[in-house]
């Protein structure tokens, strides 16, 4: 057992050489290699981080922004419909003024015609009578003209 535990030693004595440099390599590319790598993943995992951060923040102003431009072109038929609707509003008014003008002009036109028509009727009449006496007269001189004849 002896020459066992002898033959152990020798060998782990042997292994002692590899398993410092196993140890010093570990550490070497654990300072050299993986460090730097760590910090650079690290560095690109802010930057893409940022950008994206940076991107939905975009993404939120254009919202926002957005939601103003349609807000504002809202208010903005808003006004135009109010101002078509007071035109149009203002049509009508003009329109019913118009048309009450017109219809107070024909009325006194027509009152005004029928005023000259009840005149010339009344002259007529009063022509008709004159004329009428008159003929009644020639006629009876013509009669009494005849039977004296």
């Amino acid at each position: 057992m002896d020459a066992t535990l002898h033959q152990l030693g020798g060998i782990l004595l042997r292994a002692l050489p590899t398993f410092v440099l196993v140890v010093l390599l570990h550490f070497y590319l654990k300072y050299v290699f993986f460090k730097p790598l760590a910090k650079t993943l690290r560095q690109r995992y802010d930057i893409t981080e940022g950008a994206r951060k940076l991107a939905e923040q975009s993404l939120q102003d254009a919202a926002a922004k957005t939601a103003r431009y349609e807000a504002a072109m809202r208010a903005a038929r808003g006004e135009v419909y109010q101002s078509q609707e007071r035109l149009h509003k203002e049509l009508q008014d003009r329109e019913t003024a118009e048309l009450t003008a017109a219809r107070k002009s024909a009325e006194a036109a027509v009152r005004e015609a029928r005023e000259l028509l009840a005149k010339d009727v009344e002259s007529a009449k009063a022509s008709l009578e004159r004329d009428s006496d008159m003929i009644a007269e020639q006629i009876a001189e013509s009669i009494l003209r005849r039977s004296a004849a």
